[in-house]
């Protein structure tokens, strides 16, 4: 039989790097793509099917998907959208290029990815898409606006999409982490000194806090844990024959999502600003 194959997206390191072996240790035919030439160069050395893929550039996105496609005789049984970054700052201080980018990479770059697929889903009768969202898709951590409003955001695109393809055998799922071992902290450092004017900022004293974190070494956060706890939730989304709308990972994922729904707005802002330190954490 013909394995199943996936698309994954922000393969390089962390969460769909480990996605990306989990999956073929378990038989999938993995095409795995990542923004960096030198790093579709090292997937391709370690057996991967290897494809570079930039988020924010469509023709980027079609030559992927057109290179799978002629790889599987017109076939893909599941994608995965994972790849992308976290702008910090302030929302008094992200600029309309600051907010462009974390979209366009983190939510416009996934959806057309997604739409790119879904004819092919439709012809097939079946398929499985899932987001790679985060604990910050529901509860909203002070300085981290604009992931903040991505995930939301992407929440919302994927409830819709999900019922809209009622019917179609196409599934949608969530996947919310909370603190994952990854580079992600590395990947933030260089946005946010880019677009955030941190040494001319009212948040300055906070912005010092979040310099400090993003280079802290190790785990920056309690309950942290590997990317392989993401693994476990993607390999159910795609293999269950009963897939959930929500995966949370990690032990304050859990936490948040039941206790927005049983405090005030006022009590959540309260323990949301405890947990990350007033915002320098």
């Amino acid at each position: 039989m013909t394995s199943r194959s996936i698309l994954i997206t922000g393969c390089s390191t962390g969460i769909g790097y480990t996605v990306a072996h989990g999956l073929r240790a378990r038989g999938w035919r993995v095409f795995a793509t990542a923004r960096k030439g030198v790093d579709v160069a090292r997937l391709a050395e370690e057996g991967f099917e290897a494809i570079q893929l930039d988020l924010e550039d469509s023709a980027s996105i079609l030559s992927a998907v057109d290179a799978v496609l002629v790889a599987t005789d017109g076939r893909l049984d599941a994608l995965f959208n994972n790849g992308g970054y976290g702008q910090v700052g302030a929302v008094e201080d992200l600029t309309r290029p600051a907010l462009r980018a974390q979209f366009e990479t983190n939510l416009f770059g996934w959806i057309e990815l997604t739409n790119r697929v879904l004819p092919v889903m439709r012809r097939q009768g079946a398929g499985r898409i899932v987001f790679n969202s985060s604990v910050l898709g529901y509860a909203a951590f002070a300085y981290r606006g604009a992931y903040v409003g991505v995930k939301f955001a992407l929440e919302g695109m994927a409830d819709v999409l999900r019922q809209e393809l009622h019917g179609t055998g196409i599934q949608v799922s969530l996947i919310e982490p909370g603190p994952i071992i990854s580079r992600f902290r590395d990947n933030c450092l260089p946005h946010f000194l880019r677009h955030i004017d941190w040494q001319h900022s009212v948040h300055q004293r906070e912005y010092e806090g979040q310099m400090a974190r993003l280079q802290k070494p190790g785990p920056a956060a309690p309950f942290t844990q590997p990317p392989e706890a993401v693994l476990a939730k993607v390999v159910h989304a795609l293999e269950s024959r009963r897939p959930r709308a929500r995966y949370p990972v990690t032990v304050p994922s859990h936490v948040f999502w039941w206790l927005r729904r049983i405090l005030s707005s006022r009590r959540m802002d309260a323990l949301l600003l405890k947990a990350s330190g007033g915002g320098k954490r």
